[in-house]
């Protein structure tokens, strides 16, 4: 065989490869492509176009794959109250609750929040042993603006007694110097309150509240096999209402499943939620939800040989080439593709060769 019959033969395997190629892009496998390819006919061109060529590119490849995030606030915690009686006043969906802020109120009486890493676990007054418990109280009185006590601590003194009734004063309540259990609510910082489960009239016991950070995150599920795609601390690139920002994983944990252990047509596989950082959460505009596009890097080559994928040719006896326009073959090995580029590598292979293309 020579001639054009050559010539058509080459295009043509040329245009399968191609073809073949862009499904791996799209994920089918390349034997599902060829076999597909190969199950029905396919006519030669009786009058190919003029081939293009290409230079042999150095350059850095990377392969990317696009995950479906959701934007929000993150991951929602429940606001459990200690404070007996009627639920008199409840703060809206949105609200940000910070150091010092009402949260609600029982019986008329406000239920306060404070920052730190411990919950109160007993009334606070006079006379009281010490503990770590204080210290949190303390602190978060420095922080409004109420002193007297010295450097905070453990110890429970007339001065912590005085703060608090300075506290208690501005708050409008009863000034005893002393803090009863459910008074306070902590959080380990500032929250956002994304739903209310209780009513007003309603016990104050159990959980009054949901809340969430008050930044916006966006929370990636995955499956087993994608955990590795999104770790600990790797860029991505986001779409966020059309726009595109820089985002960092910040969390891998694995997600709570909802199927039913006794089903079993259950999917039951370990899936994991990613919580994603949004690097300029500025550039999003005011966007607090809705599907956002996580773009992650699978593959990377650093400084290789890259040809586009229309230069590759399929030989007859197996194996790839790249031809030079004075016709001469060379023979490569492949290896990552991305962005329609492949890695090539082969002896005779250098930068700047020019190769015939089909694209």
């Amino acid at each position: 065989m020579s001639g054009p019959e050559v010539v058509r033969r080459r295009r043509l395997l040329r245009w399968v490869l191609v073809g073949v190629s862009v499904l791996v892009v799209l994920g089918i496998g390349t034997a599902v492509a060829v076999t597909r390819l190969g199950s029905r006919p396919v006519a030669v061109p009786q009058s190919p176009a003029a081939a293009a060529t290409a230079e042999v590119r150095r350059m850095d490849l990377a392969e990317r794959e696009t995950l479906t995030g959701e934007l929000g606030y993150g991951i929602e915690q429940s606001l459990t109250g200690r404070r007996q009686g009627t639920v008199t006043s409840l703060p809206a969906v949105g609200t940000v609750l910070d150091r010092g802020a009402v949260a609600y109120q029982v019986d008329a009486r406000p239920v306060v929040v404070f920052l730190g890493s411990l919950p109160l676990y007993r009334a606070l007054g006079s006379g009281m042993t010490d503990g770590p418990d204080v210290k949190l109280v303390e602190e978060n009185l420095r922080d409004l603006g109420y002193s007297g006590f010295g450097k905070p601590d453990n110890k429970f003194t007339a001065g912590t007694a005085a703060a608090i009734k300075k506290w208690q004063k501005k708050l409008g309540v009863d000034q005893t110097g002393g803090i009863e259990l459910g008074d306070v609510v902590v959080t380990a910082a500032p929250v956002r309150v994304s739903s209310v489960e209780l009513a007003l009239g309603a016990d104050a016991a159990g959980s009054v509240l949901k809340y969430t950070d008050t930044t916006r995150w966006v929370t990636v599920e995955l499956t087993e096999g994608q955990k590795d795609l999104a770790a600990v601390g790797k860029p991505v690139t986001l779409t966020v209402g059309g726009k595109q920002v820089p985002g960092t994983v910040r969390s891998v944990v694995p997600a709570t499943s909802d199927s039913d252990p006794n089903d079993p047509n259950a999917d039951t596989s370990q899936k994991y939620t990613a919580t994603v950082s949004i690097d300029d959460v500025a550039a999003i505009g005011a966007v607090d939800a809705g599907s956002v596009d996580v773009v992650v890097t699978s593959g990377e080559r650093k400084g290789v040989l890259v040809v586009p994928v229309g230069a590759l040719l399929a030989l007859t006896e197996g194996g790839y080439a790249v031809e030079q326009p004075s016709g001469k073959l060379v023979a490569v090995r492949t290896g990552l593709f991305a962005d329609g580029m492949v890695e090539v590598s082969g002896r005779g292979l250098s930068a700047g060769m020019t190769v015939v293309t089909t694209s």
